[in-house]
């Protein structure tokens, strides 16, 4: 049989949709607006824009505790959110961004659980050791273990903003139906109770 006649045996990989790519720029966008204000509100006061950088202190207050002493400073001013906030969003925008670097945007499954529990485990052990006295975390601590964090959850954030793409365009996957047969209300067989007659004998 001649080359041209031969059959792939694996499909061909489904094309990335415009929708995909606007939806995984625009939450790309939107999370380096986010690290922008909280970077922008001590410059913002530095300047004279006191007005417009208490505005965006208020509206990070219900987020987070906004100890000047736990938060990087800008001009003599601290950032809009805590040093461990400041990495953890940080983060999560790098690993948004960084995203179809490392998986591809048509896929929605997310990576397993674990990941997410081993990303949560430095996090934890530095907030412990500095809430109980037996370490005294810094700046840096804070940041790197909320930006690990950060960048684990994009793995997860992206994949369901996809299928999500995926829900609206198309409904439930056909995957995630159940069967008719399974719906079917089956009714219940009512064993035989003539042992008189061998063949009807459970």
């Amino acid at each position: 049989m001649s080359a041209s006649e031969y059959i792939p045996q694996s499909a061909a990989p489904e094309p990335l949709r415009r929708a995909q790519v606007l939806a995984w720029g625009a939450l790309a966008a939107l999370m380096l607006v986010w690290m922008a204000l909280i970077v922008g509100a001590p410059f913002a006061e530095a300047h004279g824009y006191v007005a417009f950088a208490q505005v965006i202190y208020k509206a990070f207050d219900p987020l987070c505790h906004q100890l000047s002493e736990r938060s990087f400073h800008l001009e003599g001013h601290p950032f809009a959110v805590c040093a461990r906030c400041t990495g953890l969003y940080a983060g999560l925008t790098a690993g948004i961004i960084f995203y179809p670097l490392a998986r591809s945007l048509r896929r929605t499954d997310a990576p397993s659980l674990v990941w997410l529990v081993l990303a949560a485990i430095p996090i934890s052990v530095d907030w412990s050791l500095g809430f109980f006295g037996i370490w005294a975390n810094t700046h840096l601590s804070r940041f790197l273990t909320g930006a690990l964090l950060g960048v684990t959850g994009a793995l997860f954030i992206v994949p369901g903003l996809m299928d999500m793409l995926r829900y609206f365009k198309h409904g439930v996957p056909e995957a995630r139906r159940e069967p008719e047969a399974a719906r079917a209300v089956v009714p219940a067989r009512i064993a035989p109770s003539d042992y008189g007659s061998p063949s009807s004998r459970i």
